[in-house]
């Protein structure tokens, strides 16, 4: 069945609508088990009742009309049970409900698998027999299997809006699409969409403004993939026998006017640009490819997909040479957008950012926050092909994404976006003050920074230093490694800007979910991989011109603090410590002068770290802590992955008393500790890692003010009482809960819910 199973599989993601990929469910289904009937129920939830919407074998008549309550029948048990419900005489189950419409009567065997997306229940499919038999394991199995593949086709459908199109129902005009909350806000605009290089599917629908260029386009792009496919052939023809080598005749054969290209000319004159005329047709013809019963002419698709991306690669040549240059009011949409991406573009025309992959602490989405562009992650049923000068809203509040959103839901957004604007404006009394609460305890606010623009904002904000500067960003930013004076000459403007306050600057971190274009880092598992420090040290020609640089730009203001990160073991540390002594005798032999040493320092955000902190504080002058990473490690949960996103919290038991005791053993040995990752700029976690006794707290630019507020505005008693119950809490949940309720009784809920309203998706 495993070849069935494939064939359905590929069959049903390439329909062209939901209803096509029902119909071939069912067809498919009830022919690769055998059985008289296969049918699918959908859930429609405004009406809690499954509506039947496929079938095969029932009466055709019934679709769309036929329904059954959320208790009812044996549709309704396994909605229920959530399992799968196997009978051999369906009639004799107490649940058995008789729907005439259907003509189901003359069927005894029943198989009812739920489909399940994310916990939640969309429908159920169905297959029945005459003969009174139990299906068999394997059986059981392949359905429940389908049905795993069916459920992300209607989770989008659901989305979209299209379920209500198919029950008959006057389709809204607005689609909801659920993710994470990546950055706050709320930005409106019209989105573009950015794709990697070379990968088809990505490649979105774009208009076309001058068909004759994008034609003329396409003819360059073939013409040099026919010359090299020629060149090719010439190199081998000693190589290959001639028969190998008619692969090469086809390839051009299918590149002339009345192959490929006359179909991609076709999709351009009809309107969508090279691209993605291109796309169409390849995956038009991939599909045909795949559903030939023949396994040689199947695996012709390969050829054509490659044929494709060919084409494909010598138009984004051409496409390089001439930029897109972006509009006011940008929504910036992809499957994935890396942070190199992000900060290449004019940051003052981009309104949010909406992504398909992606977590709240995605690098991405941590550089969104210092920019204080909104964005939405992790919106895992978004098909951004077709997206492109689409009207959008980005509900960076409550992890929305709103596709053709309706004049009544702009004009109430445009009214959040004010009051946005109303509510930061008050903020600005504090920016000047020091942060110390109403019983008389000071704490120091710091900013993370790693773009020039962060430069002016932290000050107008009332930073009192730079926690952690993002090294890692220059880098991101160039095509090579950033030579020892670009480096210096960088690092002297951020020393020199904040002077004489310290600046901690983090040494190179790289890897997992921060990789330079020029230097790819390929690994199964990159979260507990070659990042950070380990990176560094297995490259000390890397290190050693960073840490000079460093050295050179601090000479005469003598605030330049050093972090090294991911930090697992001790003699990592020494080794950092050895090849920074290094640097320093360089330095001064190179200037003849003589340095005084920076303050140096580690991150912790590995468990081996927290657990071994007073043995490694007492090597360093202060200790960071990496709340991002740690949070991730100690939950086993991968920070960029939306399906366990809701996992990911700062407010777990096991986090917060971490924190707890890693502030406890760094004071013991007499160092300092800050936090620098995303719950010092989280209101509720400040309040806690304030109570817990953090020397300083490093956070994004945009949340420095609303932290002031808090800690100008709370009492160090009140706060360490909250501490004290939070402590003995064993659920995330309850805990954010008890949080936000100390935040609304001190008048500061504001800080982290300022919408005061949800709203409505159909409004």
């Amino acid at each position: 069945m495993l070849e069935s199973l494939r064939r359905i599989v590929q069959d049903v993601n390439s329909a062209p609508s939901l209803q096509a990929s029902l119909d071939i469910m069912v067809s498919s289904v009830r022919a690769a088990m055998g059985t008289q009937v296969c049918s699918v129920y959908l859930l429609d939830d405004k009406n809690s009742r499954y509506v039947l919407m496929a079938t095969e074998g029932l009466n055709s008549e019934a679709i769309g009309h036929v329904s059954l309550g959320v208790s009812e029948g044996l549709v309704g048990q396994v909605g229920l049970r959530e399992e799968p419900l196997n009978l051999d005489d369906a009639s004799a189950h107490p649940k058995f409900h008789y729907l005439p419409e259907t003509g189901e009567e003359r069927y005894n065997s029943f198989l009812g698998v739920p489909i399940m997306h994310r916990r939640k229940i969309l429908g159920v499919l169905v297959v029945q027999q005459r003969d009174k038999r139990k299906f068999d394991e394997s059986e059981e199995a392949f359905l429940v299997t389908v049905s795993a593949q069916l459920s992300g086709v209607v989770a989008h459908a659901r989305a979209v809006g299209a379920l209500d199109t198919l029950r008959g129902k006057k389709p809204g005009t607005v689609g909801v699409f659920n993710g994470v909350v990546g950055s706050q806000g709320v930005g409106i605009g019209r989105a573009y969409v950015v794709y990697p290089p070379a990968q088809l599917a990505s490649i979105p629908d774009r208009s076309c403004e001058n068909t004759e260029e994008e034609i003329a386009l396409l003819q360059e792009a073939v013409t040099a993939v026919r010359q090299s496919i020629i060149e090719l052939d010439r190199k081998m023809i000693n190589t290959l026998m001639p028969e190998e080598r008619a692969l090469f005749e086809v390839y051009l054969r299918m590149l002339d006017d009345h192959g490929l290209v006359g179909e991609i000319v076709e999709r351009i004159v009809e309107g969508n640009w090279a691209q993605g005329a291109l796309r169409m047709v390849i995956e038009e013809h991939v599909q045909a490819f795949q559903s030939m019963e023949d396994a040689y002419l199947r695996e012709r698709m390969a050829d054509v997909r490659d044929l494709g991306l060919r084409v494909l690669a010598q138009l984004q040549k051409k496409d390089a040479i001439k930029p897109f240059e972006l509009k006011d009011h940008t929504i910036l949409v992809g499957d994935d957008i890396s942070t190199s991406v992000l900060v290449e573009q004019p940051l003052d025309k981009i309104a949010g950012i909406a992504t398909v992959q992606g977590s709240s602490n995605a690098h991405m989405a941590i550089v969104a926050r210092a920019l204080g562009i909104p964005a939405v992650v992790g919106l895992s049923e978004l098909s951004v092909t077709s997206l492109d000068e689409t009207e959008l809203i980005v509900d960076g509040y409550q992890g929305r994404l709103y596709v053709n959103p309706s004049p009544q839901l702009k004009a109430r957004y445009k009214d959040i976006i004010r009051d946005e604007q109303q509510f930061i404006a008050g903020l600005e009394a504090y920016k000047d003050r020091p942060a110390r609460t109403i019983d008389g305890h000071e704490i120091q606010i710091m900013v993370n920074t790693g773009l020039m623009v962060d430069v002016a904002r932290s000050r107008d904000r009332g930073a009192e230093g730079v926690g952690l500067y993002r090294s890692e960003i220059p880098f991101m930013m160039r095509e090579r490694f950033p030579s020892e004076e670009e480096q210096r000459a960088i690092y002297r403007f951020q020393l020199e800007s904040f002077a004489p306050r310290p600046v901690t600057m983090r040494t190179l971190d790289i890897g997992g979910d921060k990789d330079l274009p020029y230097f790819p880092i390929e690994e199964e598992n990159p979260a507990l991989g070659w990042r950070g420090i380990r990176v560094t040290l297995d490259h000390p020609e890397i290190f050693m011109v960073q840490l000079r640089a460093m050295l050179k730009a601090s000479c005469g203001l003598h605030n330049l603090r050093i972090l090294f990160p991911m930090i697992s073991s001790v003699v990592e540390i020494e080794e950092a410590l050895h090849l920074l002594h290094r640097a320093v005798m360089e330095v001064e032999e190179e200037l003849n002068i003589h340095l005084d040493k920076p303050l140096v320092g580690i991150m912790l955000e590995v468990p081996a770290a927290v657990i071994q902190v007073a043995d490694m504080a007492q090597l360093v002058d202060f200790v960071s802590v990496g709340s991002n990473d740690l949070t991730q490690y100690i939950l086993a949960v991968d920070r960029n992955n939306p399906r366990v996103a809701d996992i990911y919290s700062a407010y777990h038991p096991a986090v917060l008393r971490t924190m707890n005791h890693i502030v406890k053993d760094v004071h013991a040995v007499g160092r300092k500790v800050s936090v620098c990752g995303e719950m010092a700029g989280d209101p509720g976690t400040a309040m806690l890692l304030m109570a817990m006794g953090y020397d300083t707290l490093s956070m994004s630019s945009s949340n420095l003010l609303r932290i002031k507020k808090l800690a100008c505005t709370m009492s160090m008693q009140r706060a360490k009482a909250l501490l004290e119950r939070v402590l003995m809490v064993d659920s995330a949940a309850v805990i954010r809960s008890l949080v936000e309720y100390e935040l609304e009784e001190a008048g500061l809920i504001s800080l982290i819910k300022p919408l005061g309203q949800s709203l409505d998706s159909n409004s």
